[in-house]
């Protein structure tokens, strides 16, 4: 047999996959609208079901709604017929994914959700299948043709089911004005939540806090920048407001344009008008700085006043980058 080429194939298959995506756009109407609008006004919860792959697929939308404060629920068609009906209340609303709407499990399941007095929102690759007639609202996720040379395994559909579920996702978070510190409170943990609430001052805290003032001789700055180990110091004006920083770079500049050294003082090496960063600003902001800088360490500032240092080492530490 002839070796297939696997990188044609790989690149075929994410060309028929994108290709079916592309053609949910002309599926998005004003039923869409009525279904975000269900889901908001809501009073439960939405209840995602679906059996095999599109139960896969449920389960990844209701963690992706939860985690964007649209509170879900997972049940599985299958289950769902066999005792775990209890988990739906009378105010959810209840979403049901399937490719064929024919699957026997389904054709169980949403008679009894229609008892139930529930809204079924069928997200459904057979707009004639009994699914899509059986429910209230009609989220079309039809493909021309799975990726699957055989076009048996769920391939394309499954991807087009999470696409769709990406979109509702996206648009109650518009519709809910979801901010950046809710999505933290949702998301504390791993490096994600740092970029969300960890501080400068959480990082500065740490460090040592070098300083010099403005008529300080060039040893007593190579002692406080040595002994403080952060690489660079501050130069602060008597009321404690921030005149300049020297950093180890400064002092070699210095060095290299071979003047007499008796007399210098920190005024004569320090950079003016250095980069600053409000103690209460999130860490990943300093990041930011640094990166478009080119720099490796960034005053603190609190009220204009003096506050410490933050270090490229304490992001990497923290995982930031």
């Amino acid at each position: 047999m002839q070796k297939p080429d696997i990188v044609t194939i790989a690149k075929e298959t994410i060309t028929q996959e994108a290709e079916a995506i592309a053609g949910l756009v002309s599926y998005i109407n004003d039923d869409f609208k009525k279904i975000i609008d269900l889901i908001i006004n809501c009073k439960g919860r939405l209840v995602i079901t679906g059996i095999g792959k599109s139960a896969i697929v449920a389960q990844k939308i209701v963690a992706t709604l939860n985690s964007t404060g649209s509170p879900s629920l997972f049940m599985h068609a299958a289950d769902a017929i066999h005792g775990d009906m209890g988990m739906i209340q009378q105010e959810d609303v209840v979403m049901i994914i399937s490719k064929s709407g024919d699957s026997p499990e389904i054709k169980v399941l949403v008679p009894i959700v229609k008892n139930f007095g529930n809204k079924i929102i069928a997200m459904v690759g057979q707009t004639q299948s009994f699914l899509a007639k059986q429910a209230d609202f009609l989220l079309n996720t039809t493909v021309s043709k799975e990726a699957c040379p055989n076009n048996l395994a769920p391939t394309s559909s499954t991807t087009a089911q999470m696409v769709m579920g990406d979109a509702i996702a996206i648009c109650l978070m518009n519709a809910r004005g979801f901010s950046v510190d809710e999505f933290a409170k949702f998301h504390p943990g791993g490096t994600l939540g740092k970029k969300l609430y960890l501080k400068v001052s959480d990082l500065a805290l740490h460090n040592e806090k070098p300083n010099v003032n403005e008529s300080s001789s060039l040893k007593d700055v190579i002692v406080e920048i040595t002994k403080k180990r952060l690489g660079a110091t501050a130069v602060l004006e008597n009321n404690g407001h921030i005149a300049g920083i020297i950093t180890d770079g400064d002092l070699r500049r210095m060095l290299e344009k071979n003047i007499p050294l008796e007399n210098i003082t920190a005024k004569d090496i320090m950079s003016i008008n250095p980069k600053t960063i409000s103690q209460n600003d999130l860490a990943v902001g300093a990041l930011d700085i640094m990166r478009k800088n080119n720099i490796s360490q960034l005053l603190v500032a609190n009220n204009e006043k003096y506050a410490g240092i933050i270090h490229l080492h304490d992001l990497v530490r923290e995982g930031i980058i």
